[in-house]
């Protein structure tokens, strides 16, 4: 039996009750990370919050320098919000979604971290038990990735852009093992702390094929699994926004295939003014964090 059979769940069907007999003891924190996301982390913190108290034990939105209401709309939802200039204050923010997943990991107590993007439109209450499942009841899981179907987009296969013209084809080139993963970059997954703390976070947008290729080369293939979410519905972004992110998704595949990815790189692209091509040219943050327990025991020990 391949790896597809044995760690792909197409019907997760994991109820409240099974989630809670299958915690033994187990605490469960959910993050979303937030950046701008006024319209939509309501509705994200609505889908969690009847779970709270039971399969969810703590709900943390962390905003990452948001200059609308998301902060306030959050905690109005329900959700405890935390800055990110709060957590670790003594070490400097950087900009990006992996510095934020990094500094969650010191804003939460849970033995199991469920991550959820906050720019989800009609997200379904069964996400959290769905990632949770195959991680609380099989033996030896410590990520969980979703994957689902995305109407919004101009895509209807499994992965969106970026998946399917940056990452499948580096993972099939540096990690064939990852090959069978649908949607190796989505933002909704579940991962142990056990793992989620010894291992190093990308910087950016590079955060999730990190984590992917750091389970696997820490646990091997077994370690990973995959459930089917149905539908995730979510803005859809520009071209030149996605060239920014696949430059720090290969930053981090690189760096994890032994290519040091450096601080930052000065990233070109061109577009039309007046009818002439100009440069455009963006700094790319690509430096990412060492593993939290290494801050965290430097924190204790000074």
């Amino acid at each position: 039996m391949s790896w597809f059979e044995r760690r792909t769940w197409q019907e997760p069907g994991w109820s409240t009750a099974a989630i809670l007999a299958a915690k033994r003891g187990r605490t469960v924190s959910v993050v979303l990370p937030a950046l701008n996301e006024e319209q939509t982390v309501a509705e994200v913190v609505a889908s969690v919050r009847p779970l709270l108290g039971t399969v969810v034990d703590e709900l943390v939105v962390v905003d990452s320098g948001s200059t609308d209401a998301t902060a306030e709309v959050a905690a109005a939802a329900g959700a405890r919000v935390v800055r990110r200039e709060d957590v670790l204050p003594e070490v400097p923010p950087r900009p990006g979604k992996g510095e934020v997943l990094w500094r969650s990991l010191a804003a939460t107590t849970g033995d199991v971290l469920v991550f959820l993007d906050s720019d989800l439109v009609d997200p379904d209450p069964s996400f959290v038990p769905a990632l949770l499942g195959p991680m609380l009841t099989e033996t030896g899981v410590h990520l969980v990735k979703g994957f689902y179907r995305r109407p919004l987009r101009l895509e209807s296969t499994g992965g969106g852009r970026v998946t399917e013209l940056l990452a499948r084809p580096v993972l099939s080139a540096l990690r064939p093992a990852l090959a069978e993963l649908v949607q190796p970059l989505g933002g909704e997954y579940a991962g142990t702390r056990e793992f989620l703390e010894t291992v190093p976070f990308a910087g950016g947008y590079g955060v999730e094929i990190g984590l992917l290729m750091d389970a696997e080369a820490r646990y091997g293939l077994d370690a990973l699994a995959q459930v089917n979410l149905g539908v995730r519905k979510h803005r859809n972004r520009s071209l030149l926004q996605l060239g920014v992110m696949s430059r720090q998704i290969l930053a981090a595949a690189l760096e994890r295939s032994g290519m040091p990815a450096g601080e930052t790189d000065r990233f070109t692209q061109f577009v039309p003014v007046s009818g002439e091509w100009l440069p455009d040219v963006t700094e790319v943050p690509l430096a990412g964090r060492p593993p939290m327990r290494e801050v965290l025991a430097g924190r204790a020990g000074s």
